[in-house]
């Protein structure tokens, strides 16, 4: 395994972590459960494997991933770094320590390594966090009580102002979303890098997106054998600017697969990287000349999410991951006529699209693609 500074912490991470959001499930009379046992099987084995930064949070796998999380580190307490939650429900700085002190029972641990703000927007910082009596108070004092070890949070806000969370000098580390499809985040971990966070990717594989089969990806690497999951992984460690990359992993497969791609010393090169950055441009152009996404056209009439609809669309058409965007097709709500078969051909979205894109036509594309049965 390899292991890089993790900010200012003073903490040597793995470049691989364990995200605790798809632990392992078994069958009981028909109804599936989370098993517990082979859970801390497979957390304990990433342990084993070099592993030692695991991330949970109070409400993952119908909230029984903190209770499994914490059967796991026992014995390995002092050997690996503990991640999770608060979800930041109020400007309460009670209410906040309230969910702290409930993570660390079902934890069954005395502190929390990286304690994160979960999923905040600027907006909520400035309203609901940094607040007399609120949220960061609470979380200051947890620190000076050791309860907590450092204050991060979890961002999926725009760009610009994970820069402004970053100045306000209150976290040592930032987890965000970056991966081969969603960029966005770019300049702001390398900002991040240059104010001494930490900084942890989440969704190294676009949430799935990149672990299905793709020649499109693949062929980014004409000279590699690599998988698009292998691919994606290596794109997020090859960034000098990440400390760790997070992946869901719900079996010993998974765990093995992951950490030998992360154990790799030789990742991709500055002229490999190079590569797979212009030619994932070049797509992100050319999916955009479909639809950028800019919602103008809604609401449907109908029902139709006709955004969506195109970025499964583009998923297919651009990006060869044409098994994740049936499957994705196929989980669209019937009942609200959200998928493209649904379009009554009434032309209102035209009418209001910036781009004057052939929106009908388009929508009789993508059923006509993603409508076909899925692979496998």
């Amino acid at each position: 395994m390899q292991y890089r500074e993790y900010g200012k912490t003073g903490i040597q991470i793995s470049t691989l972590g364990f995200g605790a959001m798809r632990l392992p499930q078994k069958s009981i009379d028909g109804k599936m459960i989370y098993d517990h046992e082979e859970g801390v099987r497979v957390i304990q084995r990433a342990f084993e494997l070099g592993v030692n930064y695991v991330d949970t949070a109070p409400y993952y796998c119908d909230k029984e991933s903190e209770i499994i999380v914490g059967k796991a580190i026992k014995g390995w307490r002092d050997k690996v770094y503990l991640s999770t939650k608060n979800p930041i429900e109020d400007d309460s700085g009670l209410h906040y320590r309230e969910r702290l002190e409930s993570s660390l029972k079902k934890l069954d641990t005395d502190y929390i390594d990286f304690y994160h703000m979960w999923g905040i927007t600027l907006e909520t910082f400035e309203n609901k966090i940094d607040v007399k009596d609120g949220p960061l108070a609470a979380a200051f004092k947890a620190k000076e009580e050791g309860l907590i070890r450092h204050i991060s949070f979890s961002f999926h806000d725009k760009p610009e102002n994970l820069f402004k969370l970053i100045d306000t000098g209150y976290f040592e580390t930032v987890l965000c979303q970056y991966n081969m499809l969603d960029r966005s985040n770019e300049k702001a971990i390398e900002y991040a890098k240059e104010k001494g966070l930490g900084v942890i990717v989440m969704g190294p594989v676009g949430g799935g997106r990149l672990g299905t089969p793709s020649e499109v990806i693949r062929n980014l690497m004409p000279n590699r054998a690599v998988s698009s999951a292998e691919l994606a992984l290596r794109f997020v460690i090859s960034n000098p600017n990440v400390s760790c990359a997070l992946s869901g992993m719900g079996s010993m497969a998974m765990v093995e697969e992951n950490v030998k791609v992360a154990s790799n010393e030789s990742q991709l090169s500055e002229v490999e990287l190079e590569s797979v950055n212009i030619a994932m441009s070049e797509n992100k152009r050319l999916a955009e000349l479909y639809c950028t996404g800019c919602n103008y056209c809604l609401p449907c009439p109908a029902g139709v999410k006709i955004p969506y609809n195109f970025q499964l669309m583009n998923y297919h058409r651009v990006y060869g991951l044409t098994d994740y965007a049936r499957q994705e097709y196929a989980k669209m709500d019937a009942e609200k006529n959200e998928n493209a078969s649904n379009c009554v051909d009434c032309g209102a979205c035209e009418d209001k699209c910036p781009q004057k894109i052939k929106i009908r036509a388009q929508l009789k594309e993508t059923a006509a693609a993603l409508q076909h049965p899925i692979a496998g």
